[in-house]
């Protein structure tokens, strides 16, 4: 008989004794975190939930065997659009704990390989020290993507898809976001609604300042969203279309899955101790100690 452990992509629709079989199959672990947001006047507020969530439930269709998803982290970082009304703020810090929670529970219960796939750009600092801290301080690695980062894998893809002005034209409830929610979940799209906006900042056209979802000048001051938006679209929506986003789910499910299959079986870097007298007491800021297998 086929074990459920084998052919379920859903974390938290196994049994726990099915969660021992799955840590014994090496699974990789994905955790969608997201944020409830503005997305302007056409999209909805759970855009950077859905986005990631879906992606990763794809990729889990596709090989059951080699992942699970977990359930999405719904609450991110979004203090700096609370001029918006419907915005969500976690701390950053409770944010931070919260997410390094979950990922060192998958530790503890015998998971090596987590996957934090990204959906709100605001996370990705914190997140990024989740997963430094997963890796320091627990046994397992632990890596962190953005969804739209897949996009970039395979260098011709983006060319010939997007078609939205650089910078700028991908960078909230833009192109690339509505596209995807179109794909995903089209019937709540206030279509009636989209218009593109623009970053005021980026319209200086200052080498140093402006931003898009896939690059940012040097020097960019990140600071309220309300003080270079006007209606929270960051972005030429006006180019969104479903067949669009259909196209970009393809592309990141299928690097999603090139990535779980890689990631699984890739030997761990092996941590070695480099003192010529081991210290004496341990690192004061709770990393792991050297332990067994290592050196």
């Amino acid at each position: 008989m086929t074990s459920r452990a084998r052919t379920e992509y859903r974390y938290e629709k196994l049994t726990w004794p099915e969660i021992d079989e799955a840590v014994e199959l090496g699974k990789v672990c994905i955790v969608p975190c997201g944020a409830i947001e503005q997305h302007g006047p056409h999209l909805p507020l759970d855009v950077d939930v859905v986005c990631p969530t879906g992606i990763a439930r794809g990729a889990g269709e596709r090989i059951p065997d080699k992942m699970l998803v977990l359930p999405p982290v719904p609450y991110g970082y979004t203090g700096h659009v609370m001029d918006f009304p419907g915005t969500i703020n976690g701390h950053f810090e409770h944010f931070i704990h919260y997410v390094l929670d979950v990922t060192k529970s998958l530790a503890y219960h015998g998971f090596k390989k987590i996957v934090i796939l990204n959906g709100h750009g605001s996370n990705m600092p914190n997140l990024d020290l989740v997963a430094r801290r997963t890796n320091l301080e627990t046994d397992a690695e632990c890596v962190l993507a953005a969804w739209w980062n897949l996009l970039t894998v395979d260098k011709a893809f983006l060319p010939r898809w997007r078609q939205s002005k650089f910078p700028g034209g991908c960078a909230h409830a833009c192109e690339l976001e509505t596209s995807l929610y179109l794909h995903l979940d089209g019937e709540n799209v206030r279509k009636d609604k989209v218009k593109s906006g623009t970053i005021s900042f980026n319209e200086e056209e200052s080498p140093f300042q402006w931003v898009d979802l896939f690059a940012a000048g040097p020097a960019t001051v990140i600071s309220w969203t309300s003080s270079y938006s006007e209606t929270g679209v960051l972005g030429d929506a006006e180019l969104a279309t479903a067949e669009k986003g259909r196209e970009a789910y393809e592309e990141a499910v299928k690097q999603l899955v090139r990535f779980v299959a890689w990631f699984k079986d890739r030997p761990k870097d092996q941590r070695r101790d480099r003192h010529a007298k081991p210290p004496t007491f341990p690192m004061p800021w709770g990393q792991r100690p050297v332990g067994r297998g290592e050196s």
